[in-house]
């Protein structure tokens, strides 16, 4: 078996979750545009700008059409730490910046701050931590010597990832202002963001 070496991997890409049901929206959450630009593409875009490359965690033959590479599950149907999965399993970056699909907040000045305090420090993950105290493990940067653990949980169905947070060394990163890792649940949440 092959190892792999971290050091020639690049350093950073961002991964973006974008399969998800939203059946709390009741449609397609990725989908969803502000200014003509679908929350998936918006925040792939953005991410880009801070971690030099985006992928979307997705199936190709939905979300293809939005100008970003697509990757498959191994695991589809198993949350987000499936996505956390495909991501570690990439071959893309050392360090992977994760995102739900439906954080309108985001910014690339604040993702490249999250990405430098995970390369900075001597732990597994940096993590946002909301005003309130909040962790946001979608909003959060992981490393990838975590692959092992992350496809050992999903064979166990241990799939919440504040449960493997509370089994890696992270690092809180807190959110830069209140919107910055606010997500988009519920018609409601999306109306109140739209206005």
């Amino acid at each position: 078996m092959r190892r792999r070496c971290y050091n020639s991997l690049m350093t950073r890409a961002a991964f973006i979750l974008a399969g998800g049901r939203s059946r709390r929206m009741g449609r397609d959450k990725a989908l969803l545009e502000i200014g003509g630009e679908p929350l998936a593409a918006r925040a792939a875009r953005i991410a880009a700008e801070a971690a030099g490359r985006a992928v979307l965690v997705a199936p190709a033959a939905l979300y293809g059409r939005l100008g970003y590479p697509c990757l498959d599950e191994r695991f589809p149907g198993l949350g987000p730490l499936s996505g956390l999965d495909a991501a570690l399993r990439s071959g893309l970056a050392t360090w992977c910046l994760l995102l739900a699909c439906d954080m309108p907040g985001l910014d690339s000045a604040s993702l490249r701050s999250l990405l430098a305090t995970a390369e900075n420090s001597d732990c597994d993950a940096a993590v946002t931590v909301s005003a309130g105290g909040r962790l946001e493990p979608l909003c959060a940067v992981y490393h990838v010597r975590l692959a092992p653990l992350a496809e050992q949980r999903l064979l166990e169905r241990r799939l919440a990832l504040h449960d493997l947070l509370s089994s890696i060394r992270w690092t809180p990163f807190p959110a830069p202002h209140p919107a910055f890792a606010a997500n988009i649940n519920t018609p409601e949440e999306w109306a109140q963001w739209n206005r």
